[in-house]
């Protein structure tokens, strides 16, 4: 396993793109399309692929989150034909170290939908701690989610 960051950008945005989840972890993430044209037109976001050598195999976005005063990975993906191999907890572990070396002495936040507890199990694995519950609407939808911290 070769697990590395690479922005996003023109050349492989479709790949991103083309990234999927089960039908059922379509409920807790945003589509990538949606992170990317976040990306593009909201400040303070950024984007990275997740690839296994040449392959893209996963999604982070992360931004400057005002609301918390902080930073926040608000997207994390790995496509469903790379689940259970270990590619997301490496792939977790390689961001938190860019994080750390790109923003030293600043806490990453997080959140998980309070009924995902392979994210949340997975988070917690990687220190990340409870901070709070919360609860927003979207599409005529409530959401409940758990907040994170890497401290």
């Amino acid at each position: 396993m070769n697990i590395y960051l690479k922005k996003i950008d023109k050349n492989n945005y479709k790949e991103c793109i083309n990234l999927k989840l089960t039908s059922e972890q379509e409920r807790y993430i945003s589509s990538n399309l949606l992170s990317l044209v976040q990306n593009a037109y909201e400040d303070d976001f950024y984007s990275l692929g997740v690839y296994n050598d040449d392959t893209m195999v996963g999604f982070i976005l992360y931004d400057y989150d005002l609301s918390i005063g902080g930073w926040s990975m608000s997207r994390f993906m790995i496509d469903y034909k790379f689940q259970n191999q270990g590619i997301g907890k490496e792939a977790l572990k390689v961001f938190i170290k860019f994080f750390k070396n790109k923003y030293s002495n600043q806490n990453l936040y997080t959140s998980v939908e309070i009924n995902n507890s392979i994210a949340f199990n997975l988070y917690k694995d990687l220190g990340f701690i409870e901070k709070e519950y919360f609860e927003y609407g979207s599409n005529n939808e409530i959401y409940k989610e758990i907040r994170l911290i890497l401290i």
